[in-house]
């Protein structure tokens, strides 16, 4: 899936907005650090992206999630700061609070966070996505949608809607807008960038059946 410059603004919104409560307390205790990784040579565990879990997978150019026992690892992939000042964006984050902030040699950045403030920067998106669920089933901004089941984790959708009404209007960007932030809730929760999907079906709500089944990311490359 192509990665675009919003999407990278979005997910950094999340961390930061993750730990900008800390950003005075980090700043006089001077806490934060950013490091640039040198393409080779030696380091700290964390400087080395080849002893950096989320470092070295950051190949893959997907979101990274490496859990550990005090702290995330988040490492996002260099194509999503397509047109951004890197040096820029990691001294932001150094501001904002990010524990600590790498800046790899295959151009990505390892943000390093307290599960404290993973937790609650996954707390934000669950609650993020809960609204936009309720704001479809409103009806306000997509007419045809009546409804809107999903699962826990968020990899499953149900939109029951008014067949003949969704198919004559543009309301298929109902189902755009609940599966990105969805698909960025299960990376940041750790599933594998080659791995995670979400399924949103659409369901007539006068006969019950399922008249089109989407699945992302695929849907988007086709």
């Amino acid at each position: 899936m192509k990665k675009t410059v919003w999407a990278a603004t979005a997910v950094l919104a999340l961390l930061l907005s993750a730990c900008g409560n800390q950003a005075g307390s980090n700043e006089a205790a001077g806490s934060s650090t950013n490091k640039e990784v040198p393409a080779t040579g030696g380091g700290s565990p964390l400087a080395s992206p080849a002893a950096s879990p989320a470092a070295s997978a950051s190949a893959k150019d997907g979101i990274e999630v490496d859990k550990g026992i005090l702290n995330h690892e988040i490492t996002l992939p260099a194509s999503m700061f397509t047109g951004q000042d890197i040096d820029a964006v990691v001294e932001q984050a150094k501001k904002d609070g990010i524990d600590e902030t790498v800046k790899n040699a295959d151009g990505s950045i390892t943000y390093k966070i307290s599960n404290s403030k993973y937790k609650e920067m996954m707390d934000s998106m669950k609650q993020a996505l809960l609204q936009s669920v309720e704001d479809l089933k409103s009806g306000e901004n997509f007419k045809s949608v009546k409804d809107v089941q999903h699962n826990d984790s968020f990899s499953e959708f149900t939109l029951i809607v008014e067949q003949e009404t969704y198919e004559g209007s543009f309301d298929s960007f109902a189902a755009v807008g609940l599966a990105l932030p969805a698909m960025y809730y299960q990376l940041f929760s750790g599933a594998k960038p080659e791995d995670y999907k979400v399924t949103i079906k659409l369901q007539d709500e006068k006969s019950g059946k399922v008249f089109n089944t989407l699945v992302y990311p695929d849907t988007m490359q086709k």
